[in-house]
């Protein structure tokens, strides 16, 4: 059954490390039939969250500010699997991406309960170092998260050794790994 993913990706670079765990991604994910919408976080007006806890009102943006999450929350709303996308940034996920997925608390005020729509999730990420222990707090976080989101993990990339941009690039196993991810959903 065909699925719609939303990519979040919130790396600085255009076509960095992350953009190509993202191409090869979204090369198995459409080669298995799933639509796929990505945004590239970095070229888009998103501002922070200005914890007013007074969206939910308007279905077609629930934020109170008008910015670029306008063209993101019709797709996250509709999106069976969310990817979060991101290089490592001391030993967390990118700010672009934090302030954009901390938007999206508009959507979870349209519930009474502040009850956020079900997704499956996929973790990709770029790094620097790659040891267990360099990737510890990213995989704390991001267990928390979607166990507090009550989101199922359907599979993480971890991709380290990768500092330079395009360093990815001759390190086929990981764009591999990643590629047969998007075929597996």
């Amino acid at each position: 059954m065909s699925k719609k993913i939303c990519i979040l990706n919130g790396s600085p670079r255009s076509n960095g490390n992350t953009k190509e765990l993202i191409k090869s991604f979204t090369k198995g994910a459409e080669a298995a039939g799933h639509e796929v919408t990505c945004f590239d976080l970095q070229k888009m007006n998103i501002h922070g969250c200005l914890g007013c806890c007074n969206g939910g009102k308007d279905e077609e943006c629930p934020c109170v500010q008008k910015d670029d999450m306008s063209k993101i929350y019709p797709a996250y709303m509709q999106a069976d699997l969310v990817v979060l996308a991101s290089p490592m940034y001391y030993w967390g996920i990118s700010g672009q991406l934090k302030c954009a997925f901390d938007r999206l608390f508009a959507v979870a005020e349209m519930n009474p309960n502040y009850e956020n729509p079900k997704k499956d999730c996929i973790l990709l990420m770029a790094a620097e170092g790659d040891t267990e222990s360099n990737f510890a707090p990213v995989r704390a976080f991001y267990e928390g998260l979607t166990a507090h989101l009550g989101w199922k993990n359907i599979g993480i990339v971890y991709a380290g050794g990768n500092m330079d941009a395009g360093a990815i690039l001759s390190k086929t196993g990981q764009l591999n790994e990643a590629e047969e991810l998007g075929k597996s959903i």
